[in-house]
């Protein structure tokens, strides 16, 4: 199983994390599955980009971005070439690097 290491994010996951994840699962799933509780305001259903990562490492081995995903990603906070939302992003047999971005696009997590 691909192994997924987490970069240390100050909110979610402040050690990092290496967790191990079945392919065919989601980023946001199994990082839900390991108790990193990453954004996902819809529910993972590709309608926000609250669950956006950084690929840093693997991201050739994901699944091809549809057109949904590639638009909704423009609107995200800190877009990178290796961008995605993790609710999209399918594992393969590879290893990942990834990395939780410091701000987000949700508003209602704001705290006024």
């Amino acid at each position: 199983m691909p192994i997924i290491k987490i970069l240390p994010h100050p909110e979610y996951c402040p050690q990092g994390a290496s967790i191990e994840a079945a392919p065919g699962t989601s980023i946001c799933e199994a990082l839900l599955e390991h108790d990193i509780e990453v954004e996902h305001a819809c529910e993972m259903s590709c309608a926000c980009t609250t669950c956006h990562v950084v690929v840093r490492e693997g991201f050739a081995s994901l699944n091809e971005m549809d057109e949904n995903e590639e638009d909704l990603l423009d609107r995200a906070w800190g877009l990178e070439p290796n961008s995605r939302l993790s609710c999209q992003a399918i594992l393969a047999q590879q290893d990942l690097v990834v990395e939780i971005p410091r701000y987000s696009i949700n508003h209602a997590k704001e705290n006024h």
